[in-house]
């Protein structure tokens, strides 16, 4: 069997609830990019991936923009990927921002090693090196996949009520795509949020300098606003050379590499989770662990 041709017909069944995902505007210089699915607390299918990245292009290429803020609308920030919501589009086709194939109908595990290169890891990295300043202001929820977000922006102000959280060791996986977790913070404590996969408030967070201020929950636009307008008043050059000069010096400590290594291992965790139980998630769909979610923090509602 020449496996390179065992493609598999998976239908696009994806029911889109908006058609814009991402919201964008711009202020005193500030692009103002908001993820825009409320009602599923924003958590993130492809067709908002792609949207957020036509939008940080967009106010890269905007001379007038000299600072990005990266938010969203209602409660949450974002409570991770999307793998449970009737926008889940893992089977549509996209017009690639990356040099991997596309991965719709492809068999094995090339369909999601491919899929998850693109619109997780290297999108990730596509937008922490943006050469402008990017500031992620969080409230609610920053789970998983949203700790992607909040992590590739260079500051993070959050509300006193915003709370960080990666679970899906529950999965069997270790951590989320973009593995920056021993990067954000002290590797002891990137194990014991990992391990536990319980939540970390923002006054933990910016204890361990994960997170660079914490202001009311009311105050959280006006000051995070405030901060931009105020990186926006010193040179474009010299922000964006400062922004290259700590990165490079992450990726000196091993930052680059070690998240190579933690995708291959976080891939080997979907596929042997697939071997095992026929279910590369471990068994979790998005109410399973919204539900395993709410038990651990022990109580009965949605947060």
């Amino acid at each position: 069997m020449n496996h390179d041709n065992a493609f598999v017909e998976r239908p696009d069944t994806a029911v889109y609830e908006t058609d814009e995902p991402v919201l964008y505007r711009v202020e005193d210089g500030v692009a103002i990019l908001t993820l825009s699915r409320p009602q599923f607390n924003n958590v993130q299918n492809s067709q908002m991936t792609y949207a957020l990245d036509a939008a940080f292009r967009r106010a890269v290429d905007d001379d007038g923009v000299k600072v990005i803020v990266l938010a969203g609308t209602g409660k949450h920030f974002s409570a991770g990927h999307d793998i449970g919501t009737p926008g889940r589009d893992v089977n549509k086709p996209f017009e690639r921002a990356h040099l991997w194939w596309d991965h719709t109908n492809k068999p094995g595990g090339e369909f999601l090693y491919a899929r998850e290169q693109e619109v997780y890891l290297n999108m990730c990295r596509r937008w922490r090196e943006i050469p402008k300043p990017t500031i992620a202001m969080v409230q609610g929820a920053c789970v998983a996949g949203g700790l992607m977000l909040a992590w590739v922006c260079d500051l993070i102000v959050a509300s006193d009520d915003a709370f960080f959280q990666d679970p899906v060791v529950r999965m069997g996986i270790p951590g989320v795509e973009y593995f920056a977790h021993a990067f954000e913070m002290h590797p002891r404590i990137a194990k014991e949020f990992l391990f536990l996969g319980e939540r970390m408030p923002a006054a933990r967070a910016y204890e361990l300098g994960m997170v660079n201020r914490v202001v009311p929950r009311e105050a959280l636009a006006a000051e995070t606003l405030e901060i931009a307008r105020r990186i926006a008043a010193q040179p474009r050059m010299g922000l964006a050379l400062t922004k290259q000069a700590v990165n490079h010096i992450e990726d000196l400590q091993g930052k680059r590499s070690g998240m190579e290594a933690a995708f291959a291992w976080h891939h080997f965790a979907h596929v042997h989770n697939e071997m095992v139980s026929g279910d590369k998630l471990g068994g979790y769909d998005g109410k399973a662990m919204a539900e395993a979610n709410k038990k651990q923090a022990g109580r009965g509602e949605s947060s």
